[in-house]
């Protein structure tokens, strides 16, 4: 049987041998190398692990400055990290009042709001973090609707002042469910 065709002899199709020199195990679900082309078993994937010579070609890192906290793509091994960390603060890109992350309103609370640990209020609207993302637990005291309630029931009693001789409803908001109650009903 043939080694660099892969499979068994039941299925010789199925799977491929891992290229690497002193493995060469058959693996049914290899991976190919995006920079040398060639085949191999999970142990082996990684540049580094089968000494890939084109490695340095798909390389990407990321180098985050400091001061900053931004982050710039460093493609290939031949760029220095110090380099490009030099070249970004010279280039007046660099801003250290940026570095400032938002944080949680809250008293005392510490989190840094982030994209998976954020919630916002519905009554208040304010971002908190997920401890505090109920309205008693940041003294949400501000009921963004009460505004537009009020207005709806101001709009609602100038209308059925208007309309004498029509039906009249008197409606109130319930304290506990934030629901429109109808309280009675009659005609002027």
């Amino acid at each position: 049987m043939d080694m660099e065709r892969g499979g068994t002899e039941a299925f010789p199709e199925l799977g491929q041998h891992c290229q690497q020199s002193s493995c060469n195990q058959l693996d049914f679900l290899p991976f190919k190398c995006d920079a040398c082309t060639q085949v191999f078993c999970l142990e082996h994937r990684s540049y580094k692990s089968h000494n890939c010579p084109k490695a340095e070609q798909k390389s990407r890192t990321v180098v985050v400055c400091n001061l900053c906290s931004m982050s710039m793509e460093r493609v290939g091994v031949m760029e220095e990290e110090g380099v490009i960390l030099e070249q970004h603060v010279r280039s007046g890109d660099c801003n250290p009042s940026n570095k400032k992350k938002p944080r949680c309103p809250v008293k005392r609370c510490k989190q840094v709001l982030t994209f998976s640990n954020t919630t916002t209020c519905k009554i208040c609207t304010q971002k908190v973090c997920l401890s505090h993302r109920f309205p008693s637990d940041h003294a949400c005291n501000k009921p963004a609707g009460a505004s537009l309630r009020s207005k709806f029931l101001l709009a609602l009693d100038k209308r059925s002042a208007k309309e004498c001789g029509q039906e009249r409803i008197r409606a109130s908001w319930c304290p506990i469910c934030q629901s429109l109650l109808i309280l009675d009903s009659h005609i002027c």
